[in-house]
């Protein structure tokens, strides 16, 4: 059986799963007390899941091109995104956007070209917009913030293409994990040595939300069949450090999220750095 028949079938299997979810997270939302400070963030957060889980499973059922489409389109945003908070240039920009099409098209259709060849490639168009304009103030910096952003969005998510039904399950366990680490870090994180911060980048970021991400990742990668101790670990570092990561760039930045477009979550790129690591650690490790 091909990897994207295999894919298909893992799609399929997530949708009672994903329906159920959606289901209960409904009703759940939809009962909240107005007393409740976070009522109408939460039913907006619902309202764009609702709407991007039929996105996110339907590029799978469409196939190697779906997931392409999928990985491309989200890359270009949040290249976007990234390169104005990293205070990079036109050039920059479309060396970002150029490998945010490129790299899924040749996970798709040439995944053999993805080796050393392509990551020496990337450092080259890196530098090429600094070095070609003779910027001897801030060039390296660019040089560095673009490599960065290249293998961090990009590069991650030509996982999405390569990885099958293994990326299939690792979407929709971060996304549970996230709700986890939220969940975890309400209800354990007030008190106790569960409340410590993880990083003074986030300090509400707690070890109670690490308890509760371990928690809700493991119950897509059980009912998808694809829970193994490395994956496992793969999905909890992206749910905990992913954020982390993103909350670097935006605390030297100065902004408090990627964009405002997504109604509850902000930029794109603030719902997708989890997944960004996940993915990273999931092909390295996997």
């Amino acid at each position: 059986m091909s990897a994207v028949l295999i894919a298909e079938e893992a799609a399929a299997r997530a949708v009672p799963l994903v329906a159920g979810v959606l289901g209960a997270g409904g009703v759940a939302v939809a009962v909240l007390p107005s007393k409740v400070r976070m009522r109408a963030e939460l039913r907006k957060r619902w309202r764009t899941w609702a709407l991007v889980a039929p996105v996110f499973l339907g590029a799978y059922f469409l196939g190697g091109g779906g997931t392409f489409a999928l990985a491309a389109g989200l890359g270009v945003v949040a290249a976007g995104e990234f390169a104005r908070m990293a205070g990079l240039r036109r050039g920059d920009l479309a060396v970002l956007v150029t490998a945010a099409v490129a790299l899924p098209a040749l996970a798709w259709l040439a995944p053999r070209l993805l080796d050393v060849r392509a990551a020496a490639l990337l450092l080259v168009a890196a530098a090429l917009a600094p070095v070609l304009g003779g910027d001897d103030r801030t060039g390296f910096t660019r040089t560095a913030r673009t490599a960065f952003g290249l293998l961090w969005i990009p590069v991650a998510l030509t996982g999405l293409v390569t990885l099958g039904d293994t990326g299939v399950a690792v979407g929709l366990a971060v996304a549970l994990g996230d709700v986890g680490a939220w969940c975890g870090g309400t209800a354990l994180g007030r008190r106790g040595p569960l409340a410590r911060p993880l990083s003074p980048l986030s300090p509400n970021k707690t070890w109670a939300g690490v308890l509760g991400a371990a928690v809700a990742t493991a119950l897509p990668l059980l009912v998808l069949g694809a829970f193994t101790p490395a994956l496992w670990a793969a999905v909890i570092g992206g749910c905990v450090l992913g954020d982390l990561l993103e909350s670097m760039v935006k605390r030297e930045s100065g902004v408090k999220d990627a964009g405002s477009w997504l109604p509850g979550f902000g930029g794109l790129l603030d719902r997708i750095d989890s997944l960004l690591v996940a993915l990273l650690l999931t092909m390295v490790m996997t």
